[in-house]
């Protein structure tokens, strides 16, 4: 799921789709000997991959929030940052409208939740015609990733509860129908107060030796499944190996004002004899489709045909490449002038044969493939 971005804020950049976790690092201590530091494991963590036919979804459990016992499935997002929650079953009903939470003065305290009084819209979409927004605030709480296959507690974290999420086409989408689990070091949504929400995993301490980030194994078309199945996927903490001699490609990423690291990489794209630069997405939140923007593309976004062999080579030298099919590696062009985006979104499909980094004390993103 791509955050829509303003274009005078971000040259490159311009966000679809909708429907674990931290656990405790290890140290040694040595009595009498001297205290001698241990680097510690790196902690796995685990998402669902479900396949219901028309499209596939990774999804996080969330099993606590506050003071509160909660099951909610939220989609893991490589194209987002930050915790995006529905209040409905998290707030008393009387207290959520149309229009906004009720409650008076700066901030109010429910269940272990601290909902404030900063308010903000966030536009998700891959196009100008896959925009969906949502309005909510910020808020905080102890906030339990994951369930009995591992989780883990963050204190205090910053998300964004919302009240209402609207599709592109004005409808009112269903309770936590856009609950988002966003993984990248960007700011998802800030706030009039210079709060801002951004991946949970930023607030993670992986131990002695690690870097802070996580990498995430490829999660091939076998693992999906109509119920949704666990796969232990994501490994919180990098270790040197990660970051230097274990196959991946690093590739730095750019800071924007009011935005953060964003994961958008220049890369060369190539299908059917064309040849041009764009920022490019790699997005577990977008699925069933690719959104290629050429610029010289048509004003319609047109699919393209069976057969059709597209190549994305990243100015790190890293490559992906598929044919598209009737079933498979769905791609639509589009021209940025009438999309209004310019990045190039590569979906969940990319995840089934490739490796995916983001190391955020340097703030690089890598790929391997698998």
């Amino acid at each position: 799921m791509k955050k829509r971005y303003t274009i005078t804020n971000l040259s490159l950049i311009s966000g679809l789709l909708f429907l674990l976790i931290f656990a405790s690092c290890k140290k040694n201590n040595n009595k009498g000997g001297g205290n001698t530091p241990v680097t510690a494991t790196p902690t796995t963590l685990g998402v669902y991959a479900v396949d219901s036919a028309i499209y596939k979804v990774l999804l996080m459990n969330i099993s606590g929030i506050g003071t509160q016992s909660v099951n909610y499935d939220l989609v893991y997002d490589t194209g987002s940052g930050g915790l995006v929650l529905d209040a409905s079953g998290v707030l008393p009903a009387s207290m959520i409208s149309s229009g906004g939470f009720t409650f008076s003065g700066d901030s109010t305290v429910v269940d272990g939740i601290t909902i404030t009084n900063q308010t903000n819209i966030v536009e998700y979409g891959d196009d100008a015609n896959t925009t969906d927004k949502v309005y909510g605030n910020l808020a905080y709480a102890d906030v339990k990733i994951g369930d009995i296959n591992g989780n883990i507690t963050v204190k205090h974290l910053p998300f964004f509860l919302y009240y209402k999420a609207i599709d592109s086409k004005g409808n009112k989408l269903p309770a936590h129908d856009f609950d988002v689990f966003g993984v990248s070091q960007e700011y998802d949504i800030t706030f009039s107060n210079n709060a801002f929400i951004t991946t949970p995993f930023q607030y993670f301490d992986p131990g002695t030796g690690l870097t802070k980030g996580f990498k995430m194994a490829a999660v091939p078309q076998s693992s999906y499944s109509y119920q949704g199945t666990y796969v232990p996927a994501i490994s919180l903490g990098l270790t040197s190996d990660d970051l230097s001699s274990n196959g991946f490609t690093m590739s730095q990423l750019n800071f924007y004002q009011g935005e953060g690291y964003v994961p958008i990489i220049q890369a060369t794209i190539n299908y059917n004899g064309k040849s041009f630069q764009s920022g490019v997405l790699f997005d577990t939140g977008t699925e069933p489709y690719n959104y290629i923007e050429d610029p010289t593309g048509p004003a319609t976004a047109t699919l393209l045909g069976n057969g059709v062999s597209v190549s994305t080579t990243l100015n790190s030298g890293f490559n992906y490449s598929f044919t598209t099919s009737a079933t498979d590696y769905l791609s639509y062009v589009e021209n940025p002038t009438n999309s209004g985006s310019n990045t190039t979104v590569m979906g969940l499909e990319f995840f089934l044969t490739n490796e995916y980094l983001l190391d955020f004390t340097n703030h690089k993103m890598g790929l391997k493939k698998d």
